[in-house]
């Protein structure tokens, strides 16, 4: 049975690049996609672990093939989601979690009905502005401009399956957890990978 594929999208600040890596380091049988970009390598940032970095020609060439289920332009750099490399993993069984804000979500979904939703969630906008301040990063019109682009992200909540609040991290960990291993164990995922498990119900007919 192909692998399960979830998307997870946030405002920024909710805490979903940390709820997702404590998420990888504790189940193996899920992978992160990289994705495609066309911005320059950060410092300490490897090709093919944080992102896949090209050039624009290139990019753009995949994309006119088809070759990305999502794709967008954040502040002058494309991003993709490659297509191909997310059906050879599912088609191996891997689960595959894709780390994207709503309008790719709405893309992918598309292609792929089946992949669960989860939207991560502050307990309020007043505690994502103290966190966006605690990072002693970003100047207060920039913080201004992430409130207010985390409202108009929070707005399409209702397009996902499962919404998690991240209040309390170790919570809300835990329930990240719960949502995968719930989809591992509804009945037809379980018939589809363990067909020995049922054949019991062959034997009765």
């Amino acid at each position: 049975m192909p692998g399960q594929l979830y998307i997870v999208s946030a405002p920024s600040g909710a805490g979903k690049t940390t709820l997702v890596r404590g998420l990888l380091e504790q189940d193996a049988g899920i992978r992160l996609s990289v994705s495609h970009t066309t911005r320059a390598p950060r410092p300490g940032e490897v090709d093919g672990q944080h992102y896949h970095f090209t050039d624009r020609a290139a990019f753009e060439a995949l994309r006119a093939g088809g070759g990305f289920l999502e794709s967008a332009e954040v502040h002058g750099n494309l991003y993709g989601t490659s297509r191909a490399w997310i059906e050879a993993q599912m088609a191996t069984g891997m689960d595959i979690l894709l780390e994207i804000d709503w309008q790719g979500a709405r893309q992918v979904r598309l292609a792929f009905p089946q992949a669960v939703g989860i939207f991560i969630l502050p307990p309020s906008l007043e505690e994502l502005e103290r966190r966006l301040r605690g990072r002693n990063s970003d100047s207060d019109a920039v913080i201004a401009r992430r409130l207010e682009a985390a409202r108009g992200e929070m707005e399409h909540v209702d397009e996902f399956h499962y919404c998690i609040i991240n209040k309390d991290l170790a919570e809300a960990h835990a329930d990240l957890l719960a949502i995968v291993r719930s989809c591992r164990v509804r009945l037809n995922v379980q018939k589809a990978r363990h067909p020995e498990a049922f054949a019991f119900l062959q034997s009765n007919d």
